[in-house]
This record gives structure tokens, C-alpha cells and sequence, in this order.
């Protein structure tokens, strides 16, 4: 009966919901965008074109692992148990993690699943894998490495004591901070302790050098701090790492200095800052320091990496950290070294001043953030530890957020259609986001062209889904914090047919790139044009189309105060066809509450400012303008336009959402265009848009409505049949030939649901007293009718049929975020988006059979076809000088031992060498990576008869050499002798004939 009264209080006959049963409202746990949590570690694959991210442990959630490739390809881990993902690192097929729980796991990315783990006996500080290897090489607290087979998924037999115990036996701690190995002989390991560092030699089975930094008294060091300069300092190393070519050695200290040696004879090139060189020497003050006696404090270095063009040998340091904690903005600094000079024909004095470093350059970061981890994305090669040829940086800000700056000019490059969606929420990071129903033929059409640099993820293949499932796209407007909207398809499930992303430059629009914070987004369901509202008051206007200035800056403009302005000249200059600056409006009323961008080109705008606006985009021209306090409390439209009406509401009032829509309005005998704003405090307030006879439009007021609580959503519907009753181009047409369309109002409030005729008719409503609701929409289920859905603050779903408004079912959102209900949406199309953390985002299809979200995703990750490059060895001049070549295979058998069974890659090595034997191309020298079928006594006998024998050939050659010289010298002495004869000859014969 209740149900029967709400039909014929709201004017509507049908039930609406007749098909729709209580089964069929259980929501499928369809995807995820964002980041769980805080991001902790990353890790590229440049073989493959892969990134790794690895996120912390937080009350969101356990650390994950997030694994991108080209478009919207992408694969989720998740950690056994909560912890964190403190380190990543990528061998060939498989990832390896390390996590805050000490646990090393071991993941297949062919088959994106977890193949193995291990616990090792000890607080892992440090890995070290390589691309060729099926090691990892476990660096312990205490000083200890081990070693990991990859192959057999177990420990290897190899275990190096704490080498630098021996130097320093009385030092009680001594545990590993970094270690590396060799970037062309795979037989030398750089083991870094806190006190010096090693290189050990797995042939030689022993450490073959050793390294240690001291300051002596009266040298500055790195702090040059005068009460310590007093005294000898022995400050601690934080990192290792090798030149590209094993030319020198290097270590990071944690007072900012970083130390180059000669790795052949153990002595110290240059120790140096990144502003002064040669810190410890006595009496070298450095040029930063201040004559009074004052010092500057230098942060720590939280990464270097030393880098190399295609040359190996033509290098660079890259450093995060390590400048003055007094510099207003951090970021990384750059040292060009340039070519290295060659070792053989250089004299000591030209070493040093190689790293004088005659070119530094700054790659600034945002305001307040510091770079805590970076990652490298090389161009073709994973060697020389990731840093050969690199052309991007992402780098992990303090705030959590990701920076990808070009390499090495430090520009910073956007992640548009360069990083999928779910990187973008913390590119830097989203604050709001809006969800538009657009046309599916709109969209497809909505494809920018902007200039844009070499992609940086090109791995893995996207499943196939099912083509086409809905009409209306799911397009996300996602606001940043740095002043940009990206837009993009969420999907329902189904495939993408386009996937790409759109970018739109609030800053660039306004001119100004302080103070610029989003507050308000809107995009129209069929023209795809877009409103923007800002925290200081203006609304921007977007529409597709060209940039007839691409590749200009735009000309200075004036700014009409309180008005429109045409800032279409602002278009960004690396946009040729996008969404396009169109017009301001400086409102100036306070942050922008409320858009809604029509179809039929009228704009609605309201401020907390209490004003509210309409602009009619075809002048433009504001057609409507006015305070809510005008309104809010009239109840008869004469009421409004009595002179002196305005009054002041005892709490301030404010427009929070707009909606247009066509029909015929209470008392009317004809359908108009009809603008809805809901305020802060309950009210509905109806307009009436209509044409003038100059072909303009008049706005008229038509009545305001009060209901209990702020206004959370507005739906025009059709009465009879429950379709929406939206302001579209034919439905506006429609007018003109008389047609009426019955419609009516189904508004939700915090506390309450109403359907009603507008503008003033009371109609049916139902209170909620145990919950607030924070999202609603009318939703259709196609085939079966309309229902009411609304996400509530005990972290439910319900659906209300209509007209009864009789709850159908109610389903639990455990997976939201509480304190950001308030920020999910509900969508026309039957989708529900929420926050389950800060920068992440849960979609949800409610129509669906309550399907968890899938733990596996379709895409592959893994091309086997992708082939990693051999990795660099030993030069000749090298080798003939002594220098023991150390293959992969080697290694193998020197760390796993004689009984080590070979392994799948070892395999294939080997029969790769057979075939190269059978055509003919196997040389003295193997080529990298291939299988080794000689014991070892024949091994070591090969290498010295091929060393015998090229020093042979080197000594004929030089034979030969003295013989040429030799006889050169004779005839060049032949010639001499017969030019004086002549000359003897020529004169006496003058003298005398």
C-alpha cells in the first residue's frame, strides 16, 4: 500500500522496477586503477619493456607488486603475508622480491605465478642479479654472502665469509650495504661494508683487492665541519659501484663524498663532492665554505648510479642526494664526465682531473619533495647495471608520488599515454575524479595528437575481451594536484577501443601555475565537451578541436574580471588536435561547488560562494546570474521577483549539484529546457531556460523545493517510462514541434529520497535514519527496468525500486575506503566507483553475480621472442694482458659446483654452441653466454695455449715490424749518401766545363 501511495504522490503509474528482483542486484568486483599504497621500490625491464612497482605495508593493505606493459597491460602479486616490497629486480623470466619480512620470492611473469621463496639466514642488505645469470647473490648483516639457485629454486653450495672482518677484527658489526658485480667480468664481485669495500675474484676463489677511505686531519672531507677537521674521520660507505668498463672502482659515503679508485693498484684517484674535489687533502677548504668558520650541512645520497651512453666508455654520474640541506629545491645532479681517457697511455694527473667534471647539470623536482629511489629506463640493453643509454628517470618522491624526468635534461615528461591510467593516480597525485556515461561513437572520435617522445613500456599482449558491451563509456576525468585532468576509459569489462588517455593544463589555461587546485569537473555525455572549476573561483571551457598556434606560445591576454573571457590562444603548443582552452569565467565567488556541462550548450556553475550562473556557450554569453540566498527560501516563483526578496539564511548556502533536462514543469502546458541546482541545505531550485526571438535564450526562475540535508544527486526521468530526461540535442529539438515529455525528479539527500514533479509538487519520499547516504543515481538494468542505487556510510549498497522507493536488496562494499565514501559515484550505466585507499580506485558492476575481484589477469607479460643481448666482456688488450675470461656457464660451475645439474637456460646455451660448432662459426673464442662442454683442466689449458698463442702472433708481428723500420732506415741512408755525391759532383764539373 505504502508503495501504491508513493506512485500516485510522485505521478508515476508503472512500476519501474517490475523486473528487477533482489538476486539480480549483487555487485561483481570487476577491477582496480591506482596504487594500493605507498610505493616503495621499482624496478624496468628494458628486454622486455616491463615496469615493477613495489608498494609498503600501510592500514590499506599489504604490500603488492604492480607489473605494466604497453597500454593497459598489467599483472598484480600480492605478498604471501603483510609486508613490505623493499626491493625488485628482473632475471630473464622471473622477478625476484625482496620484502621487509626478510623473505626472498621468486615469481614467474611467463605464467604470473609465485615458483618459490626463501628465507635466508640472516637480514638480507643486499642483491645482486644479473640478466645472464641464475644467481642471486644475498648479501647478509653480518657480513656474509650466499648465493640462490634460480634454476633449482634452492641454496647453492657458495659461502664468502666476512672478508673485512680480517682487516678490522675488532669492529663489532660489519654487515654488506652494496655490492655489484663486474659490468664486463662476470668473474669479480664489489662487496661494500661499512667500513671499505672488496673485490673478490670466484676464479682466484679469494678477495684480490681491497679499499678504504679515510680522512686525515685538517682535510675538509665531506662536511667540512672545523671542529672535525681537527681529527683523522672514517665515515661509512652507503654504496658501491663499478665504472661501465671496470676501469675504476667508486663507493658513496654517508658524508656526501664519493671516493673513485684505481681498481689495479688500490690507490685513490680523487675523492670528491658534488661542488668541491679533492676533500681530503689537508688545507683544501672547499669553494662552498663560508670564511667565519660556518659549513654547510649536505643531505645523505639516497642513489647514485654511474651511467654511459651507447659507448660504454663516455660516462656520467647520475646522484640523488648529497646537495646542501638549505637549497630550496632538491632533485638529482648530473656529472658528465665524458670520455674516459684511456688507462694504458694516461698519466695519473689525467685521471684525477677526469673527474674534475667539467659539465654538472640540476634536474629540479616539485617544490618540497626529494627524491628517495630512482630507476633508469634504458634504451635496448639490461647490462652495465641498467644505466647504459638510458632515456627516461622514474624516480620515487618522499611524498609517495613517481616523477619521470628525460635523461639527461631533466624535463619533466608526462605520463600521458607513456604510463597506463593507474600509474597516472600518483603522477603526482589525483584529488577528485569524475565519471561520465559518454557516447561510445563520441569517444572513439576523441583521439589528441601531441608531440611525445619514444614510448617507454612496449611489452606484453592484452587479453581479448568482449567487444562492445555498453554504448555509454565509463570516462574517467581523474583532477591532479600539479593543475592537469587526464581522461580515459574505465571500460565495463569489455574491450577498449580506445585506450588512449587525453590531457588538459588547467595551468597553461589560466596562465598561472601557483595556487591552482581543482575543485569541480564536468564533461558533457554526448558532445564530450568539458568544465573545469577551480579553488579560486574560475571555470574553464573545453572543446575538441585543432590548435591553429601548435608550436607557439600563446600571446598575453586580459582577463575580464567577473566575465568570459576567449583564452582559446592558450592552447598548449605540443597540442595540434585535443581538448582545447575555449572560454574563462572569472566568477571570483569562492571555490567552484558545482558544473554540469549540458549537451545542448548551456553550462551550469555554481561557487561556495553562494552565486550560481548559467552560460550559454554559443555567445558565449552568462545568461542567468544570481545568489542562492535569493531563492533559497522562496517558495512561489512571485516571490523571487518581488524587489527586496533577498534575504540572508541564517547558514550559508551553496549549489553542490546541477543537472539539466527537458520537461514539462508543474502548471506548464508545454516541455522547456529546465536547469535543477540542489544546495548545501536541501533546496531544488527549477529554472527555465528559454529561446528569445533574437535567437538568444532568458532564464527564468520557476520554484525552489526543500528537503532534509545536503543534496547528494538529481536524475530527471521520464515518468512513464523511467529513461532519463536529458537535455539532448533531439529532445530539445523535439520542442519545437510542440512535444511534451512527462517527467519528473528523483533527488536524494543525505537523510532522504524524493521523487516529485518540479518545481514544487511534494511527491513521495522515504527518510533514512540509520545512515547517511553519500552516493546515488537512477541506474537502469537493461531488460529489466530502473532502480534507485545509492552507496551509504555503513559501507553498503542499496537499490530502491521507483516510484516505491521499497528497498530490493542491500549488498556490503567492504572494500571501500570509509572516510572517502563520501567520493564514490554512481553511474546511469549501472557501474559504482570508490576509493579503497588513497590512490586507488575499486570498480564495480552492481548488476552482476557477486564475483570476487579475479586474482589473475588475461594479459601476458612475458615474449619469449624478446632476446637478451650478450653481455659485455673483457676487451683483447685485457685479456691478453692476463686478465682470466669468465663466462656465464663458468660462473655456473664455480658457484653451483661440479654436481649442479644444468639448468633450462644452460641447456639451451649449450645447444646453441653446438650449432655454431656444426656450421663452422665457433671460434677460439667463445661467444658470451655459451655452454662450456670441457672439464676444467681443459678449460685452463685452452686459455693458456689461445694466450700463447696470440702473444706468438703479437711477437711475429712485432718482428715484423723492426724488419720494415730496419730496412726503411737503410735506404733512406742509400738515398742520403747518393744526393751528397751528386751535389759533390755537380759542383767540381761547374768549376771546371
Amino acid at each position: 500500500m505504502a508503495g501504491f501511495l508513493r506512485g500516485k504522490q510522485a505521478g508515476i503509474q508503472n512500476d519501474l522496477s517490475v523486473g528487477i528482483v533482489p538476486g539480480l542486484f549483487s555487485p561483481d568486483d570487476r577491477a582496480r586503477f591506482g596504487i594500493n599504497s605507498q610505493i616503495g621500490s621499482l624496478a624496468y625491464d628494458p628486454v622486455q619493456s616491463l615496469l615493477a612497482i613495489g608498494t609498503n605495508e600501510t592500514t590499506f593493505g599489504s604490500g603488492q607488486i604492480y607489473i605494466y606493459g604497453q597500454s593497459r597491460v598489467q599483472a598484480t602479486f600480492t605478498l604471501p603475508r603483510r609486508a613490505s616490497v623493499k626491493e625488485l629486480q628482473f632475471v630473464a623470466d622471473r622477478l625476484v622480491t625482496l620484502d621487509s619480512k626478510n623473505e626472498i620470492i621468486i615469481w614467474d611473469l611467463s605464467q604470473e605465478t609465485k615458483l618459490a621463496s626463501y628465507n635466508p639466514p640472516g637480514i638480507v642488505t643486499a642483491l645482486v642479479t644479473d640478466p645472464m645469470l641464475d644467481w642471486v647473490i644475498i648479501g647478509l648483516q653480518n657480513g656474509d654472502v650466499i648465493a640462490y639457485d634460480l634454476a633449482s629454486e634452492k641454496i647453492a653450495p657458495l659461502r664468502l665469509p666476512n672478508f673485512w672482518r680480517e682487516r678490522s677484527p675488532k669492529s663489532r658489526v660489519l654487515p654488506i650495504v652494496s655490492m655489484q658485480l663486474h659490468p664486463r667480468d662476470i668473474g669479480q664481485l664489489l662487496i661494500g661494508y661499512t667500513e671499505g669495500m672488496v673485490i673478490y675474484s670466484f676464479k682466484q676463489a679469494k678477495p684480490i683487492k681491497y679499499f678504504e677511505y679515510s680522512i686525515p686531519a685538517g682535510a675538509p672531507g665531506g662536511t667540512a665541519d672545523p671542529q672535525a677537521m681537527r681529527s683523522v674521520r672514517r665515515p661509512r660507505i652507503t654504496q658501491v659501484f663499478w665504472h661501465p668498463t671496470g676501469t675504476f672502482v667508486a663507493a658513496a659515503f654517508e658524508d656526501a663524498t664519493l671516493v673513485f679508485w684505481d681498481p689495479k693498484d688500490g690507490r685513490i684517484v680523487i675523492a670528491r663532492t658534488l661542488t668541491d674535489a679533492h676533500v681530503d687533502k689537508p688545507g683544501n677548504l672547499p669553494a662552498s665554505s663560508d670564511p667565519a668558520g660556518a659549513f654547510t650541512l649536505k643531505g645523505p645520497f639516497s642513489k647514485v648510479a654511474w651511467c654511459a651512453r651507447e659507448n660504454p666508455d663516455d660516462t656520467g654520474i647520475l646522484v640523488a642526494g648529497g646537495v646542501s640541506t638549505t637549497m630550496p629545491q632538491k632533485g638529482l645532479t648530473f656529472l658528465e664526465l665524458g670520455p674516459t681517457p684511456v688507462y694504458a697511455t694516461s698519466s695519473w694527473q689525467m685521471l684525477s682531473d677526469h673527474f674534475e667534471v667539467k659539465k654538472q647539470h640540476f634536474l629540479p623536482t616539485p617544490p618540497g619533495a626529494e627524491i628517495v629511489d630512482f630507476c633508469l629506463v634504458p634504451r635496448v640493453s639490461p647490462h652495465f647495471a641498467g644505466a647504459q643509454d638510458p632515456i627516461a628517470i622514474l624516480a620515487i618522491l618522499t611524498s609517495g608520488e613517481l616523477i619521470t624526468l628525460s635523461f639527461p635534461s631533466g624535463y619533466p615528461i608526462s605520463p600521458t599515454n607513456t604510463l597506463p591510467p593507474s600509474l597516472s593516480f600518483v603522477h603526482p597525485f589525483v584529488t577528485s575524479i569524475a565519471v561520465a556515461p559518454l557516447d561510445r561513437g563520441r569517444w572513439l572520435g576523441m583521439v589528441e595528437k601531441r608531440q611525445k617522445g619514444p614510448p617507454i613500456l612496449r611489452g606484453g599482449a592484452e587479453s581479448v575481451k568482449p567487444l562492445r558491451r555498453y554504448e555509454a563509456r565509463n570516462i574517467v576525468q581523474m583532477a591532479h594536484g600539479d593543475g592537469t585532468v587526464r581522461i580515459w576509459d574505465a571500460g565495463h569489462g569489455d574491450e577498449l577501443e580506445n585506450s588512449r588517455m587525453l590531457q588538459i593544463d588547467i595551468t597553461r589555461s589560466l596562465d598561472r601555475f601557483e595556487d591552482v587546485m581543482i575543485t569541480a569537473m564536468s564533461m558533457g555525455n554526448q558532445t564530450g565537451e568539458l568544465a573545469v572549476g577551480t579553488q579560486t573561483g574560475e571555470a574553464i571551457m573545453y572543446r575538441w578541436g585543432g590548435n591553429k598556434r601548435a608550436g607557439q606560445e600563446p600571446p598575453q591576454i586580459e582577463i575580464n574580471a567577473g566575465g568570459l573571457t576567449n583564452i582559446s590562444v592558450r592552447a598548449e603548443p605540443t597540442l595540434k588536435e585535443g581538448l582545447q582552452p575555449y572560454v574563462l569565467y572569472d566568477m571570483a565567488k569562492g571555490p567552484i561547488s558545482a558544473l554540469s556541462m549540458s549537451d545542448v550548450g548551456f553550462v551550469g556553475i555554481g561557487s561556495e560562494g553562494g552565486a550560481f550562473s548559467i552560460v550559454d556557450l554559443r555567445g558565449p554569453a552568462i545568461i542567468f546570474s544570481a545568489s542562492v540566498s535569493e531563492f533559497s527560501k522562496s517558495e512561489k516563483r512571485s516571490s523571487f521577483m518581488r524587489k527586496g526578496s533577498a534575504q540572508t539564511s541564517a547558514r550559508p548556502d551553496w549549489p553542490v549539484v546541477i543537472e539539466f533536462g527537458v520537461m514539462t514543469l508543474e502548471g506548464d502546458s508545454y516541455s522547456s529546457i529546465a536547469c535543477f541546482v540542489g544546495t548545501n541545505q536541501g533546496k531544488v531550485a527549477t529554472f527555465k531556460i528559454l529561446p528569445e526571438a533574437n535567437g538568444g535564450y532568458t532564464t527564468q526562475f520557476a520554484g525552489v523545493t526543500s528537503l532534509d540535508g545536503r543534496i547528494i544527486s538529481i536524475s530527471p526521468i521520464v515518468a512513464g517510462t523511467g529513461q532519463p530526461a536529458a537535455a539532448t540535442g533531439p529532445s530539445v529539438a523535439a520542442l519545437r514541434n510542440g512535444q511534451q515529455t512527462n517527467g519528473t525528479l528523483v533527488v536524494v539527500t543525505q537523510t532522504e529520497a524524493r521523487i516529485f514533479r518540479p518545481a514544487t509538487a511534494k511527491g513521495a519520499h522515504k527518510t533514512w535514519d540509520d545512515f547517511f547516504c553519500e552516493s546515488a543515481s537512477v541506474t537502469e538494468f537493461e531488460g529489466h527496468g530502473f532502480a534507485l542505487v545509492g552507496v551509504f556510510g555503513d559501507k553498503t549498497t542499496r537499490a530502491y525500486s521507483i516510484p516505491a522507493l521499497k528497498e530490493i536488496t542491500a549488498a556490503k562494499l567492504e572494500m571501500f575506503d570509509k572516510t572517502r565514501l563520501s567520493s564514490s559515484i554512481v553511474t546511469s550505466s549501472g557501474s559504482i566507483f570508490g576509493w579503497t585507499g588513497p590512490s586507488e580506485v575499486a570498480l564495480l558492476n552492481m548488476w552482476g553475480t557477486g564475483q570476487p575481484l579475479p586474482r589473475t589477469t588475461q594479459d601476458k607479460l612475458f615474449n619469449p621472442e624478446a632476446v637478451i643481448p650478450p653481455r659485455p666482456t673483457i676487451s683483447n688488450m685485457q685479456w691478453i694482458s692476463g686478465t682470466q675470461y669468465v663466462s656465464p656457464t663458468d660462473l655456473d660451475l664455480l658457484i653451483g659446483g661440479p654436481d649442479r645439474p644444468p639448468s633450462k637456460r644452460m641447456m639451451a646455451l649449450s645447444a646453441e654452441e653446438d650449432r655454431l660448432a656444426r656450421s663452422g662459426d665457433a671460434g677460439p673464442s667463445r661467444v658470451p653466454g655459451t655452454q662450456s662442454t670441457e672439464g676444467w683442466g681443459d678449460y685452463m689449458s685452452r686459455q693458456l695455449n689461445e694466450r700463447t698463442e696470440k702473444l706468438s702472433i703479437v711477437g711475429d708481428s712485432t718482428d715484423k715490424m723492426l724488419d720494415s723500420s730496419q730496412g726503411w732506415a737503410n735506404d733512406v741512408n742509400k738515398f742520403v749518401s747518393k744526393q751528397k755525391r751528386n751535389m759533390l759532383l755537380g759542383g767540381i764539373t761547374g768549376k771546371f766545363f
